[in-house]
């Protein structure tokens, strides 16, 4: 066994046996994530284009787009309650059933979603079925990031944790890109077959994906750390974790869920400015889903980057710089897209969403993990960030409803952009930095 000892602290960090299972949790992480969140994001593009036209009378179009929006936002009602859930499983039972969980039920209702009726063959019950699908979804993707993140930072070596822990929002990009490639193909069919049997396909494909994440997840073992939490503590004697985390760390749960809100940058790119350039400023879908595509591609290597960058000079810095420039950037993105001017909308877009956007979203693994003792890691950051991340799940719908007309109708939705991403900004600021901190000390006080 080989050791590091950090310059601040002096201490003596035990590192893993070998190099292999931290990278491998890293891969399960990367698949799992890639998996789930192909799930989540086809859901998305079919909301901004298909789902309208579907699964909603469509006598009114821009009621038919709110409610659209507004079915992608009720996952967001129960990721917190999933969350306290999958969070309480996690840290009393081990990382590894919330992973194998999360990622049965999302392909599960996912091609569920496939198989439903629409609006013309069922009505009503057409949308309250796709809801309740959603909600399904919802429920597992709580658990996924918290779950996965937790596993790869509990393996991962003293002094690469958020290098290692990047890998999960390395697998999310790679599953938009893998839901944004399957979708272009569907959108070069002839309208009639697109909206009859075309739009089902990536929902069906979903079961192909799961079963490749399963089978890579299966070997994986638990985390060192959480069994020697385990051994050290008997967990009816502890109390439930839940119960614990709000006791001792209810400050670092509020500094999560103010920073988490940096996704509705997230969800307004991959979303609502999806919908606005080609609903209302009429660019061509499969341009736009290039610019996703492209961005996404982009991101797989800025993750990883940023991440090892906040290995060497700290976790703070590197999200508040991409916090604050993502507030920045969407003011040239969006009148890009106002102005119909391609080449501004792949480059303001690739440099919005591909590289400043990845900073903090590839430290915000490790950042949050580190905030919190193992014993209620995956509730912590489970909880923090689902509350968090609702207000980015319904962040389309109130965009939506922000939007004005004519050429400067946009400004309302950048600007409730720039609000968000600066309170995620701002709540960092006040945690404390945790990149030098050995493992068994994180968390404590």
């Amino acid at each position: 066994m080989t050791s590091s000892v950090f310059p601040v602290t002096g201490a003596v960090l035990a590192e893993p046996e070998t190099v292999k299972t931290p990278r491998k949790a890293a891969l399960a992480s990367w698949i799992g994530s890639a998996v789930e969140y192909y799930d989540f994001f086809i859901y998305g593009t079919a909301a901004a284009l298909i789902f309208p036209k579907l699964f909603f009378a469509p006598d009114n179009p821009q009621a038919a787009a709110i409610a659209s929006f507004a079915t992608f936002g009720v996952a967001y009602i129960t990721r917190p309650l999933g969350a306290v859930a999958l969070g309480h499983i996690g840290d009393r039972f081990g990382r590894k059933k919330v992973l194998t969980f999360t990622l049965l039920l999302m392909g599960l209702s996912t091609f569920m979603i496939g198989c439903l009726p629409t609006y013309d063959q069922l009505g009503i019950l057409s949308p309250i079925l796709l809801v309740i699908a959603r909600l399904l979804q919802g429920i597992s993707a709580a658990g996924e990031q918290a779950g996965a993140n937790s596993m790869t930072l509990e393996h991962a070596p003293a002094d690469r944790r958020a290098f290692f822990t990047s890998f999960t929002l390395s697998g999310t990009q790679a599953g938009l890109i893998l839901a944004t490639l399957v979708f272009l193909p569907v959108t070069q069919l002839p309208e009639a077959q697109m909206l009859s049997w075309g739009w089902r396909i990536p929902f069906f494909l979903s079961a192909v994906v799961v079963a490749v994440g399963f089978w890579v997840r299966r070997t994986l073992p638990e985390t060192p750390v959480f069994e020697k939490e385990q051994q050290a503590h008997a967990p009816e004697t502890e109390g439930l974790p839940v119960a614990i985390l709000f006791r001792t760390q209810w400050a670092d749960v509020l500094r999560v869920i103010f920073a988490a809100l940096v996704s509705v940058v997230s969800t307004i790119f991959s979303v609502f400015t999806l919908s606005y350039a080609v609903n209302t400023m009429q660019i061509d879908r499969s341009t736009m889903l290039t610019v996703l595509i492209l961005a996404n591609v982009v991101a797989l290597g800025a993750i990883p980057a940023f991440a090892a960058l906040s290995d060497r000079i700290g976790r703070r810095p590197v999200f508040i710089v991409g916090a604050l420039g993502s507030a920045a950037l969407i003011w040239p993105y969006m009148w890009a897209i106002s102005q119909g001017n391609l080449p501004l909308i792949f480059g303001f877009g690739i440099l919005l969403s591909g590289v400043v956007y990845s900073a903090a979203n590839g430290v915000w693994p490790s950042l949050y993990g580190e905030m919190f003792d193992t014993k209620v890691r995956l509730s912590g950051m489970a909880i923090g960030t689902q509350i968090g991340f609702a207000l980015g799940g319904f962040a389309p719908v109130i965009s939506a409803a922000l939007l004005g007309t004519g050429p400067t109708g946009w400004v309302p939705v950048a600007a409730f952009v720039t609000a968000t991403a600066a309170v995620a900004a701002a709540s960092i600021v006040t945690a404390r930095e945790t990149y030098r901190t050995p493992m068994e000390l994180l968390g404590k006080r």
